[in-house]
């Protein structure tokens, strides 16, 4: 069994693939995207449609769900709380 650290590390690997792929971010690489950048506003400047597919990525991929956009808005903050969030879940849900 992976330790929770090597386990968070692939999660947020995966998003950031996974953000460069689906959200057509202009000139970036997934390395090129740090933990705790924020997604939207200074940091990729990600809009309210982009959240909307990262919560349609996090259920395909992830098979984690996202009902509370008010608690959306702490969990979408950068790929750290996304990995962190799509961590705790799947912790859960075993």
């Amino acid at each position: 069994m992976q330790d929770k650290e090597q386990q968070l590390s692939e999660i947020r690997a995966k998003l950031k693939e996974l953000l460069v792929s689906n959200l057509n971010i202009e000139g970036v690489t997934p390395d090129q995207i740090k933990d705790d950048d924020a997604l939207f506003g200074e940091g990729l400047g990600l809009d309210s449609l982009d959240a909307v597919e990262i919560v349609v990525i996090l259920q395909r991929h992830f098979g984690v769900e996202v009902k509370d956009m008010e608690k959306g808005r702490e969990i979408f903050r950068s790929v750290n709380t996304l990995a962190n969030y799509v961590y705790e879940t799947k912790q859960g849900q075993k």
